[in-house]
């Protein structure tokens, strides 16, 4: 199969080593970022990590099902499918397998945390909390007015991932689910590819 670039030949393709280091000073500051919301507004009750094997299949399943969801909507909008394209070409594609374990889980574990975890019910675990949270979360995956589609498929799985903490009271639901979403889609894309 050809070597693809990413589709905008004016980004330069970044190292695994860049990738790397991105991925854990983003989880960094996002973690730093909820940390300090939660030290300036201790009136904040984050939602708890309740482990049960219940939740482990909620958790999992829901991957599952956006994977799936994400899948159909790359083969049905060809906007999605140019800016998913771009995403895992630049960062997934300098990642060897084990790298990918890092990608489900720091991006999993920090942007559940600030966006389900702090903003959620520091707003409110309300329809208007949930679709600030959603749309801030859609925004931290803008990379370029070209590839809007992204940030509308994120902010749509944003809305999920925070009904489901909504619903089920627990956090852990939402982690789970972003990490299998990880995990499955860069697995996919990697063996694919």
């Amino acid at each position: 199969m050809p070597e693809q670039t990413p589709p905008n030949p004016n980004i330069e393709p970044l190292t695994r080593t860049q990738i790397l280091i991105a991925m854990g000073a983003t989880a960094v500051v996002l973690l730093i970022a909820a940390r300090l919301w939660l030290l300036f507004d201790p009136s904040i009750t984050l939602l708890p990590l309740l482990w049960s094997f219940p939740t482990l299949l909620l958790g999992l399943g829901l991957g599952v099902a956006i994977s799936l969801a994400s899948s159909a909507i790359y083969q049905v909008w060809p906007a999605y499918r140019k800016s998913a394209d771009f995403y895992l070409q630049l960062v997934i594609k300098p990642l060897a397998l084990p790298d990918l374990i890092w990608l489900g889980l720091l991006p999993g574990m920090s942007e559940e945390l600030l966006f389900r975890g702090v903003m959620l019910p520091a707003i409110g675990l309300t329809w208007f909390g949930l679709g600030i949270s959603s749309v801030c979360f859609g925004v931290l995956h803008f990379s370029g007015s070209q590839h809007w589609s992204y940030v509308v498929w994120a902010t749509v799985i944003g809305l999920v991932l925070g009904i489901s903490a909504m619903t089920t009271g627990n956090l852990l639901v939402p982690i789970l689910a972003h990490i299998t979403t990880n995990l499955l889609s860069s697995y996919i894309w990697k063996f694919s590819n």
